[in-house]
């Protein structure tokens, strides 16, 4: 039965699995429509990207595993267990240093960790390949709140709102974040 289950994820895989060329294609037309979409659609066009970026954009054997390798370290994340969640993801970016999502989870479990200098390392990573990533570059907002960095993070947010105007999160932090800057002014 499990040999079965790993069949089917494997074939799903290797029919999710796009060029790079085209994949760039398609990352580009959904960002155009990303901007000028309303909520409910930029909900589909969101779970689109999400796709493409949890696929390792590689079409080989080798992509197939890194792209289930990340699959099981979100279960982890999802289970509690950020030490195996981190030691996968680090596994995965020793494999491949250019796929910005294995960074983008790694930043996630740093987060989730209270280790925010390294968080923000990996996110900058992830941007180095993807500066349109709107998770990492709101992640860099929590992570620079944190911080007490709250210009770097309204910043952060801002540059969301320009990929993806109608996510309404980066909107109730910037007002959030302004008024902690001002009640820290007093």
């Amino acid at each position: 039965m499990k040999k079965l289950l790993q069949i089917i994820i494997l074939s799903l895989l290797i029919f999710s699995n796009v060029s790079a060329e085209k994949r760039d294609n398609e990352l580009n037309n959904l960002f155009k429509q990303l901007k000028s979409s309303e909520n409910t659609k930029a909900a589909e066009i969101e779970s689109k990207i999400w796709k493409i970026w949890i696929t390792h954009p590689s079409d080989d054997r080798r992509g197939y595993r890194l792209t289930e390798l990340l699959a099981q370290g979100s279960l982890l994340i999802n289970e509690g267990k950020l030490s195996k969640a981190y030691g996968l993801f680090s596994q995965i970016i020793l494999e491949d240093p250019k796929w910005s999502e294995a960074w983008n989870k790694r930043a996630t479990v740093l987060y989730m960790m209270g280790r925010y200098e390294q968080s923000q390392n990996d996110i900058n990573e992830v941007l180095k390949f993807e500066k349109r990533h709107f998770g990492a570059l709101s992640g860099q907002g929590l992570v620079q709140t944190k911080l007490k960095n709250y210009k770097k993070a309204i910043e952060s947010y801002k540059e969301v709102q320009k990929i993806y105007p109608s996510l309404q999160a980066p909107k109730v932090m910037i007002l959030r974040l302004k008024k902690l800057i001002k009640e820290q002014s007093i």
